[in-house]
């Protein structure tokens, strides 16, 4: 694991003193890529707010419609860094010196209903109504070795069933999982809130649990080629001040409860609505309600849980989705942000 803790708070510090001085000359844009989903919230508030902008940065977003062409574009060279989840394919490459995680993104956290198991119509009436049911049920995944798959591995651990005993069915896209199981063409799939709760709303499926209640873990992560790292370390260190600003934003937006647990909502909860709607949910009269929906656990900082980290990439080699040893230590690098 690339950065002592010294080095850490030295950079912290250094970050922390010059961070927001004022424009400075802009540098070559940085290519970020994420799903067009509410996940990326901070790196939309810190674009919408200028924090970038303030730190000589010009970043574009690339959107993609699932995890692991991510980590493939960032190897082809199409983006320089990528907010989302750590799938097998993104963990082959990262064995290989192409990608390193430099930072922690979206946590599943009880309490927050985040990813929803969702069940057909058919499936439930039929008696899929308890995540214990699922084996002998066919279940919607982008990829083998997707996010889906690891968080349907890590439900079949806490629910005792093999993960085998369910029929996966790779269907490459967020959307044609909702619509495959909107149609019954698959038994369940998982979906985000913003798109599980509207379905059960309009009896289009049923939500029978929610990853988070049993899963918890960090469902994204910040990382950067291997190019980026070594020929623009100074411009990712600036982009990491900006993804702070832009968490700390969230965080205040979103993050703040009563005594009870409940969210509490202001003026700053408006404000980043309005920053977040650039970029998702354009023009819906529901964008309010669908951002709330969809929001999400982000550690202070945008801080790594290298544990967690460690533990997918335990799991993705131990069934079989990488191949050959890969040193852990080796694809994290702790220089940019702090960790757990």
């Amino acid at each position: 694991m690339i950065g002592s803790p010294l080095h850490r708070r030295t950079l912290l510090g250094a970050m922390g003193a010059t961070a927001f001085a004022g424009p400075v000359r802009a540098a070559a844009p940085i290519r970020l890529g994420v799903l067009r989903t509410v996940s990326p919230a901070p790196f939309y508030i810190a674009h919408s707010r200028g924090f970038f902008a303030a730190q000589g940065l010009e970043v574009e977003f690339k959107f993609f419609q699932a995890a692991q062409p991510i980590a493939a574009a960032a190897v082809a060279g199409d983006i320089d860094v990528g907010l989302t989840a750590l799938t097998g394919g993104f963990f082959a490459l990262a064995g290989k010196g192409e990608l390193q995680v430099i930072g922690g993104g979206l946590h599943e956290t009880k309490g927050f209903n985040l990813t929803a198991v969702l069940v057909s119509r058919q499936a439930y009436d039929a008696g899929l109504i308890t995540l214990d049911k699922l084996p002998g049920h066919s279940f919607g995944i982008t990829q083998l070795g997707s996010s889906f798959h690891y968080m349907l591995g890590q439900l079949a651990a806490a629910k005792k069933f093999d993960i085998k005993s369910v029929t996966l069915r790779p269907l490459q896209q967020v959307q044609n999982m909702v619509a495959a199981v909107r149609s019954g063409q698959v038994d369940a799939t998982m979906a985000i809130a913003s798109m599980a709760r509207p379905m059960e709303a309009a009896g289009e499926a049923r939500i029978i649990g929610w990853v988070g209640d049993y899963v918890p873990y960090q469902i994204t992560a910040l990382f950067a080629a291997a190019p980026m790292i070594a020929t623009r370390a100074d411009d990712l260190q600036k982009f990491c001040r900006a993804y702070q600003a832009g968490v700390a934003a969230y965080r205040a937006a979103f993050l703040r409860f009563d005594a009870a647990g409940k969210p509490l909502y202001d003026a700053a909860t408006d404000a980043a609505i309005a920053d977040i709607t650039k970029y998702v949910f354009t023009g819906d009269p529901a964008a309010a309600s669908k951002i709330k929906a969809g929001i999400g656990w982000y550690d202070v900082g945008g801080a790594l849980d290298v544990a967690d980290v460690k533990a997918q990439l335990t799991w993705f080699a131990a069934e079989g989705l990488v191949k050959g040893p890969i040193d852990p230590d080796g694809i994290i690098d702790t220089r940019f942000l702090p960790i757990r």
